[in-house]
């Protein structure tokens, strides 16, 4: 009877070790066409965008919010602020799973959805999920590998920065080529969330 158990025990044991490793371990293919769909989409993106929309996908909203009256007041100020001109771009998947959705202030912008309930979205999402099992330096070693296949050398100049970046779990911010580009106004929404509380009111 010991022994079954003790076999039991060991069979459960290996079994978890198996779930956990294959847990771990990184879709390269699905790496590949989505950064191949992030290149595509954006080719203004320098390497700092396209670590940046990873970041997003890997953490979601970058800070903790402990003033949510000040997160309120920047982002009537960018609404304000971003003229006429926002394009229709009102919101997209990031990353390999799509786990957070960028929503953008064009929503806002074309009534589609109001600034609190962007708002409020934006605020639940920074505690919805867990960190991810896969640490951001492995995942982000393996980004940078596969865009030298692509295009060798791509973003050769800031490499190192954003390799220290990534071991300290630091974010960017999209680079002034990006930004003058696609003027890009959004947030970061965890997936569940947006489809429980925005999506249906920006397809209708």
């Amino acid at each position: 009877m010991k022994n079954t158990m003790k076999k039991v025990i060991f069979f459960l044991l290996v079994s978890m070790a198996v779930i956990t490793s294959n847990a771990q371990e990184i879709d390269k293919l699905a790496l590949r066409m989505a950064i191949e769909r992030q290149l595509a989409t954006y080719p203004e993106s320098t390497l700092q965008d396209v670590y940046k929309a990873f970041y997003q996908e890997h953490f979601g909203p970058e800070h903790m919010i402990s003033d949510v009256e000040a997160v309120r007041n920047y982002l009537n100020y960018e609404l304000s602020n971003m003229g006429d001109n926002h394009g229709n771009l009102y919101y997209e998947p990031i990353g390999i799973e799509g786990n957070y959705v960028r929503v953008y202030l064009s929503a806002v912008k074309d009534n589609l959805i109001t600034a609190d309930e962007l708002l409020q979205a934006f605020i639940d999402s920074v505690t919805a999920r867990q960190e991810p099992v896969i640490e951001w330096s492995k995942k982000w070693n393996a980004i940078v590998d596969i865009i030298d296949e692509i295009n060798p050398g791509f973003g050769s100049d800031i490499r190192e920065d954003l390799h220290q970046a990534s071991n300290k779990k630091q974010a960017v911010h999209h680079s002034k080529t990006y930004n003058a580009a696609y003027h890009p106004h959004y947030r970061i929404v965890e997936r569940t969330i947006f489809e429980m509380l925005l999506k249906h009111s920006i397809d209708k």
